[in-house]
């Protein structure tokens, strides 16, 4: 436990570990920041981000700003007397005046390796292009997109198999146990910021729908990637019979074809030739029916190899 007065800030699910953990070490959490309640659903009903659910389980101190640049924000936040601000994917730019108010800075945890994958979607990124490996980076906050100095970092393997939903809830535990560490060696002073070099970085960019559209002309790997890293959001995606058909779940095989073409389809098997190599699709979705497993999909969808996708 630090002691030191700390306004925690962040919005989504990947938040909730790091709060959670401030809150099991006892640190002094004098407020939480969250974004307001957005609506969902069909219903459009105001739905509060988990966070906030968080903060308001433990009685701390909630505020939800339209807009964190307002100056009568700021002077809250001012009045409050951090010594530091914690920040994990609250989803607004802080401005500088905010950025100088706690003595200690602003400590943002962020899910890659710095200085790559700077930007909204790393997780999403880092396993599109590939990589083998990612972590989480604690960083000093300053007025750019990610480029703060870096306090810690923690490495991972990514296996080729991994998606980003499953790599979401690993990343977020990561990141809480390096953000307490982090604090306790700022406070011990056994920690010292070092300066980021922007010829490595590559941006991670918000993704868009059309980024799920899958180009049969890729090789296996490539698309194997894109299903992988979009499979809670966009979703990797074709058509079939000129309905679309999501796809969530993969594995390379070493079938060949004219891209795009259905090899196989019987068994509980669907494989689909691409550029070089197959894909044997095992999660799927037809427009406006359930997501199955391919054996389940097939019993209820009759497909006939030879079918082209896309």
């Amino acid at each position: 436990m630090t002691g030191w007065r700390i306004i925690f800030m962040g919005t989504p699910d990947f938040a909730c570990p790091t709060l959670r953990k401030l809150i099991e070490q006892g640190e002094n959490l004098v407020a939480v920041v969250t974004q307001p309640d957005k609506p969902k659903g069909r219903g459009q009903h105001l739905m509060p981000p988990p966070v906030k659910e968080l903060a308001l389980e433990h009685d701390i101190p909630l505020l939800q700003p339209l807009k964190v640049r307002e100056p009568v924000f700021v002077e809250i936040i001012r009045e409050l007397r951090p010594d530091v601000i914690v920040v994990v994917a609250f989803g607004q730019i802080l401005p500088k005046s905010l950025l100088d108010i706690p003595p200690h800075g602003c400590i943002n945890v962020h899910a890659s390796l710095l200085p790559r994958y700077r930007g909204a979607a790393p997780l999403n990124w880092c396993i599109i292009n590939g990589e083998s490996e990612t972590g989480v980076t604690t960083m000093l906050m300053d007025p750019g997109l990610d480029t703060g100095p870096m306090l810690l970092t923690l490495s991972t393997p990514l296996d080729e198999n991994e998606d980003v939903a499953s790599l979401h809830d690993r990343m977020a535990e990561m990141g809480a146990n390096l953000l307490v560490e982090t604090l306790n060696r700022l406070k011990a002073g056994t920690v010292t910021p070092q300066q980021q070099n922007s010829a490595e970085t590559c941006y991670a960019a918000m993704l868009k729908k059309e980024d799920g559209s899958i180009d049969w002309c890729k090789d296996a790997r490539s698309i194997h990637n894109q299903v992988r890293g979009m499979s809670v959001w966009p979703v990797a995606y074709t058509c079939i019979s000129g309905q679309v058909l999501k796809i969530f779940r993969t594995r390379i095989g070493d079938g060949t074809g004219q891209p795009g073409t259905i090899l196989k389809a019987s068994k509980g098997e669907m494989e689909v030739a691409c550029f070089s190599g197959s894909l044997f699709i095992l999660e799927l979705q037809l427009a406006g029916k359930k997501r199955l497993d391919t054996r389940s999909f097939l019993t209820g969808f009759q497909i006939l190899e030879g079918t082209s996708l896309g």
